[in-house]
């Protein structure tokens, strides 16, 4: 009890009559130019946990030279 192929195409021809095929390609394109942003959304995502990384370790570096520092003024 699926959706037969026939079926399928009388359903696309009544949207096609309903919205016109001027539309319809406005759709196609908007539809497009969402799935290129969210693929461009989805690698820019991954870039910044690789500079999250390396913050980390700025920020680890920085504490110990800063530890370091203190070390040496402890002992003067």
């Amino acid at each position: 009890m699926g959706i037969s192929p026939v079926q399928i195409g009388i359903i696309l021809l009544i949207v096609v009559l309903i919205f016109g095929t001027k539309k319809l390609k406005n759709i196609g394109g908007d539809l497009g130019e969402a799935v290129k942003g969210f693929k461009k959304g989805i690698k820019d995502d991954e870039k910044p946990e690789i500079a999250e990384d390396k913050t980390e370790a700025t920020a680890e570096k920085v504490t110990d030279e800063a530890e370091s520092k203190s070390k040496d003024s402890d002992k003067s």
